[in-house]
């Protein structure tokens, strides 16, 4: 008997619950309720204290706009769109709300190819498309093409910013360096970066970036050939 009415009692309890949602889903799909409707978008990024205008504005949904009348691919593509995006990621909250995570690229350098518009460029060689005409003090400038990693080389390359004017990566295998006194340096292949804390050393001990000399051959490890 009491097994009877424990078995009344669920089945009446899961008609309600059932009863209940399947409202509350047909409420929502007609724009009925809270839920219904984004009341809020919440944006997070990978950096500290980035404007998030640019993303707002790429996300292009006003509070109050159906649930499900917005469209999340056509939002991610959007906010993929904003320069220094490197990739996001659009949910639809249980609440009725948006949520946005997008991962930035991180600048480590800048990218020219004329001398006088600077784009960021990431530590993987992307170039963000964020064009600016001021080359920050101390930064480091690249040329042409670049590898798909310029961590170690700009690191190093950061201990003689005051006299380089930009890197340039030659027949994707190597690095020529030029200086603001207009010397070019042919870096071996192998280990440039001990080359380039050679080449500090030369300068501070003999100032051979001051000089006038117009090449300085680090190709062979064996010598250094200065014409």
């Amino acid at each position: 008997m009491k097994r009877t009415i424990w078995f009344w009692v669920c089945f009446v309890a899961a008609i309600v619950l059932a009863t209940y949602f399947a409202t509350r889903i047909i409420m929502i799909s007609l724009g009925h309720g809270k839920l219904s409707v984004i009341q809020t978008i919440s944006i997070t990024t990978d950096a500290g204290n980035k404007d998030l205008t640019s993303l707002a504005a790429a996300v292009g949904v006003a509070p109050g706009t159906h649930t499900y009348s917005a469209d999340l691919d056509a939002i991610n593509a959007r906010i993929g769109a904003v320069p220094g995006v490197k990739k996001s990621a659009v949910r639809r909250m249980p609440n009725g709300n948006l949520s946005v995570r997008v991962a930035l690229h991180r600048a480590v350098a800048l990218w020219t190819d004329d001398g006088e518009t600077f784009y960021p460029l990431s530590a993987d060689g992307t170039i963000v498309n964020r064009p600016g005409t001021v080359r920050d003090d101390g930064a480091v400038v690249f040329r042409g093409p670049v590898p798909t990693d310029i961590t170690d080389i700009t690191k190093v390359a950061h201990n003689i910013a005051t006299a380089l004017d930009y890197l340039e990566w030659i027949e994707n295998r190597r690095w020529n360096l030029h200086t603001h006194g207009g010397i070019v340096v042919l870096l071996p292949e192998t280990d440039p970066l001990a080359a380039i804390s050679t080449l500090m050393i030369l300068d501070k001990n003999h100032a051979i970036l001051s000089r006038d000399i117009k090449t300085i051959d680090m190709r062979d490890s064996a010598r250094i050939l200065v014409k």
